[in-house]
């Protein structure tokens, strides 16, 4: 069974708002992955990377993990709503 796309075939939902967030508190994403880690995460550069370019799904710790980075909803994430 195919995983699911959205109706432009990205991956996930949240790959423009990630780089919204990354720029607006002026971090690269090898900054971004360096925060990430140091709060428990496992997350590389790579995979912001793929995430931002719609190339990559993200899991449930994933979102978890970036809403607390930027200290944000899951909903803003997801949808842009604050």
């Amino acid at each position: 069974m195919p995983k699911p796309v959205s109706l432009n075939g990205n991956k996930n939902l949240i790959g423009m708002r990630l780089i919204e967030l990354r720029k607006q508190h002026g971090l690269s994403q090898r900054a971004l992955a360096q925060k990430l880690q140091l709060a428990g995460y496992d997350m590389d550069r790579n995979v912001i990377t793929r995430i931002e370019t719609n190339k990559r799904y993200v899991t449930d710790i994933e979102l978890k993990a970036l809403a607390y980075i930027f200290d944000v909803s899951y909903d803003y994430l997801i949808d842009g709503k604050e």
